[in-house]
């Protein structure tokens, strides 16, 4: 289930196994770590070639077999995954002969996030055909929520194929004890830290105390997440530790939505602190707008592009996301994306139920209506699509010929997303087009030229079923 530590056991498993030694006998032959909205880590269409690029570097008796499959059908990345995975990873695999080789490890995380259903069934029945390979032993691990597709791709195997183990039923007592080695380990470097800084107010040896770490593995147990996030709200050195831990622990509560609130509500319950009902007012609408987008984005930006696309200052950005580094991933770089650390925290703000307790709840249809509308705007403004985009002044020239960075320039990030994702969105805020409404007239005016600045991003093909998508949506009067 969500939150109990399955990429954090993924990546240990990758790093411990890339850490061997070439010559032991079991060795990292390659990862893949599904993302759902992070472009090719969404879908399988890079799946195979990026184990296929992986296991070349690390068994360089494969180069020449995958050379000549590359040589023999230069296209193969773009044919269907049951090709790719026959030439380019079992034949090669199968050539191999008379060579000693150690077992080689595939770690494939989060693959219920592979975007299409179909493709999560295809990948393990695929892997699963290594075990028929007789020069070479492979291993396959893979982590999941435990989705349908899922469900039914094992299902489909044999018993003797495949060894599950399901971390939320590993018994309580291990998980209470994991779970209180880290929040031990953790506590003491947030007391380390924060004893280096203040000297006149070191906490105390034994801070927290084994009642409050036992208090705590109680309200998170069986979801590493919950402690996780716990500790970086407690270790935020903006605060003192010891009133954030009084804060956390005023939520003790027991079920699965109340772990939720005892872990999200201390950090929102923080930003509204001391406000009056004015500046609780704008404090609210402008986590709506920002933190609103960030938790629904179909693809994640960096400030600067998100701060484009809304239409307000990065500093404004900057300011409201400050608070949250508990709950999301904040680069220090203003170009790079801005992540949520877990997907339950855009679970809790989108659960209706948060209103009552709340007020920084998020309205998913309503972020969804107003992402669209902003991407809207922000393709039909000045600087925004036009025609010619690379000013090539040649319409028959080739997309291969144009310089990446001269798209980059015309295209930023923040213009990329809104013409691939304002359909979604759109689609999303179950919204319809009428006559004369601002989608109308989009189409009207920029219609050729999205389809311009898709083929220059090199999705063209999308727009098929993209404008299938719109025309689902217009009103029938």
């Amino acid at each position: 289930m969500a939150g109990t530590g399955k990429s954090t056991i993924s990546r240990t498993i990758a790093q411990s196994f890339a850490d061997e030694d070439p010559l032991e006998a079991t060795l990292l032959g390659a990862t893949f770590f599904f993302k759902r909205g992070e472009g090719d880590r969404g879908n399988a269409s890079r799946f195979f070639t990026t184990i296929t690029s992986q296991l070349v570097i690390k068994v360089p008796a494969l180069r020449p077999h995958v050379s000549k499959a590359i040589d023999t059908d230069p296209d193969i990345s773009k044919k269907a995954m049951k090709e790719q995975f026959d030439k380019l990873i079992y034949q090669p695999l199968s050539k191999i002969k008379h060579i000693p080789l150690p077992t080689l490890v595939i770690v494939v995380d989060a693959l219920d996030e592979c975007e299409r259903e179909e493709h999560i069934k295809t990948i393990i029945h695929l892997l699963s055909q290594t075990r028929h390979l007789s020069s070479i032993q492979m291993r396959i691990f893979v982590t999941s929520r435990p989705e349908l597709p899922i469900r039914l791709g094992f299902k489909k195997m044999s018993a003797d194929v495949h060894q599950d183990l399901i971390l939320q039923d590993i018994p309580r007592e291990i998980i209470n004890h994991d779970i209180s080695v880290f929040l031990k380990d953790e506590f003491a470097k947030i007391r380390d830290e924060f004893t280096e800084t203040r000297d006149d107010n070191a906490l105390p040896i034994d801070w927290p105390g084994d009642r409050n770490i036992q208090l705590l593995v109680k309200m998170v147990t069986p979801l590493f997440i919950f402690a996780a996030t716990i500790c970086r709200f407690v270790g935020d050195p903006r605060w003192d530790p010891e009133e954030q831990l009084t804060a956390v622990l005023k939520y003790q509560t027991t079920g699965q939505a109340s772990k939720l609130d005892g872990t999200y509500l201390p950090v929102l319950d923080k930003l509204l602190v001391g406000l009056s009902d004015s500046q609780e007012e704008r404090l609210r609408q402008e986590f709506q707008l920002i933190v609103g987008s960030i938790v629904i984005l179909a693809e994640p930006l960096s400030t600067i592009s998100l701060a484009s696309l809304l239409g307000i200052s990065k500093t404004v950005v900057d300011r409201r996301l400050d608070p949250l580094h508990s709950v999301l991933s904040i680069p220090s770089t203003p170009n790079s994306p801005v992540r949520l650390l877990h997907l339950s925290f855009r679970d809790f703000l989108l659960d209706d139920e948060i209103k009552k307790k709340c007020p920084l709840w998020v309205n998913g249809r309503e972020a969804h209506e107003m992402i669209a509308t902003k991407c809207l705007e922000l393709m039909s403004m000045p600087g925004g699509l036009r025609e010619d985009m690379c000013n090539l002044n040649t319409p028959g020239k080739l997309r291969s010929e144009i310089d990446r960075q001269t798209i980059d320039n015309r295209l930023p990030s923040d213009l990329r997303y809104a013409c691939l994702y304002w359909v979604h969105h759109l689609e999303q805020s179950k919204s319809r087009i009428c006559d004369e409404d601002q989608v109308h007239l989009f189409l009207q005016e920029h219609f050729l030229y999205w389809l311009e600045a898709l083929s220059l991003m090199g999705k063209i093909s999308e727009s098929i079923a993209l404008i299938g998508t719109l025309q689902s949506f217009v009103a029938v009067s």
